[in-house]
């Protein structure tokens, strides 16, 4: 099954930068898309693109890029792991289309769009320069660096009941001991979900973080 994929912005000459949204679990790309207009303002010369998963959502309603029926941490990373070809795919895909290389690629991911794009990381060499991960985690912590060049922009509600703010501040952890180069914050008082506090520091990072 194909997935939607919406075009939030598409400049008229020919776009510097790819910026793709990756939906949660039981969502679809209507709502990322609507996140993907903060970026479009901010970033006027990006192809923006909120990508849908393939996958119609377990619960009835959206879509889900893997189950979470009776999902353990024992058999999260298994479903990941069939996913990621499909993921991948549809990156590479985009890149093609636009011209626009990994260097200057960012994937911005929310919930279960965030695990995709972080576990992204430790499968396919440099499939984007930045990682946007709201309210996420990894799947597993990786026990090795990620993709060399790829930094990720932590960004956490504190109050998250769903993907507790720990997993962002572990990974944060985990790649800095790594030697990767990553960003940390966490929203006081926001649960699971995105508000303009959260988008602006994206926004931020993107425009004004200097990789290391």
């Amino acid at each position: 099954m194909s997935s939607e994929q919406i075009i939030v912005q598409q400049p008229e000459e020919r776009a510097n930068q790819l910026i793709l949204l990756f939906h949660g679990v039981g969502d679809n790309p209507i709502s990322m898309g609507e996140i993907g207009k903060f970026f479009a303002i901010s970033f006027p010369q990006a192809q923006v693109i909120s990508v849908g998963s393939p996958d119609i959502c377990d619960f009835g309603r959206g879509f889900q890029w893997f189950s979470v029926q009776g999902v353990t941490e024992q058999n999260r990373q298994p479903r990941v792991d069939a996913a990621m070809p499909a993921f991948v795919e549809i990156v590479r895909d985009w890149q093609q289309k636009t011209g626009v290389p990994p260097e200057h690629t960012t994937l911005i991911g929310f919930s279960q769009g965030t695990i995709m794009a972080l576990e992204s990381t430790k499968v396919e060499e440099h499939l984007a320069s930045r990682i946007v991960a709201f309210s996420g985690r990894f799947s597993v912590l990786p026990e090795k660096p990620i993709s060399a060049g790829t930094v990720v922009h932590f960004i956490h509600g504190e109050q998250d009941p769903v993907i507790n703010p720990f997993q962002s501040k572990s990974a944060a952890e985990r790649l800095k001991s790594l030697g990767c180069d990553c960003t940390l914050n966490i929203q006081p008082g926001m649960g699971h979900g995105l508000d303009s506090h959260m988008i602006n520091t994206a926004i931020a990072h993107l425009k004004n973080y200097e990789p290391r």
